[in-house]
């Protein structure tokens, strides 16, 4: 009887343990620490959210953008909606496509004193602007790097390359203001010939500032509704 006491006692603390071990934990703690984290994400999102329609309504308030022009002089537009430059087209001639990319505001430089920029301005806004001029069937294209100035285009690289892309480091010439003054002066009346003026870069500057409005209301409208959704 004795060796049976002593076997039931260490019977009977292993049972206790095993019970123990089997009740469920307590699991408020990390209820409410979730639910804590799920008020404070809440939190956080709201007011983002709160941010976003007050500049929304901001900017359409103040300073709405204006439906982008499909057109300017002979030039088709494609607005590219959501990204950051623009494409024009047009054909010249019996033979002659022109294709022109525009980027949005890419640099600016300081106004120079005396200048017929704006008094009011105090930096010239640069748009990269690249002309290419293709004839007839061939692969061959004439490709102008030029930079549009709010009220003047200067060109900056003038160099032949094939419509499938350029080989790896082409020879692309000398700096343009290193060719003959009547050569450069010749380069520029081709482009302006074929609608690539200082028209055509105060037009493009207009243009950029409504489409730099218009790209940040829509980015705004698109991060509210990514935020937005559950």
């Amino acid at each position: 009887m004795a060796m049976a006491r002593r076997l039931v006692r260490p019977l009977r603390g292993i049972a206790k343990r095993v019970l123990l071990q089997q009740q469920p934990q307590p699991v408020i703690f990390n209820f409410t620490r979730n639910y804590i984290s799920e008020m404070r994400r809440e939190a956080f999102e709201e007011n983002i959210l709160r941010l976003l329609r007050y500049e929304i309504r901001y900017e359409l308030e103040h300073s709405p953008p204006s439906q982008p022009i499909t057109k300017f002089d002979s030039f088709i537009i494609d607005e590219r909606p959501g990204e950051q430059w623009i494409k024009l087209n047009k054909k010249f001639g019996e033979n002659e496509e022109i294709k022109v990319e525009v980027t949005m505001f890419d640099a600016s430089i300081p106004v120079q004193k005396g200048s017929d920029v704006s008094a009011a301005d105090d930096v010239q806004l640069h748009i990269t602007m690249i002309v290419n001029v293709l004839k007839g069937e061939g692969n061959e294209v004439l490709e102008f790097v030029c930079s549009a100035w709010p009220n003047s285009v200067e060109i900056r690289k003038v160099y032949m390359r094939g419509q499938n892309g350029i080989v790896d480091q082409p020879y692309v010439g000398p700096p343009f203001k290193e060719l003959d003054d009547e050569l450069q002066n010749s380069l520029y009346d081709f482009l302006e010939t074929r609608g690539i003026s200082d028209e055509l870069c105060a037009f493009l500057h207009q243009y950029m500032k409504n489409k730099d409005k218009l790209e940040f209301v829509r980015w705004m409208e698109k991060s509210k509704s990514f935020i937005e959704k559950k």
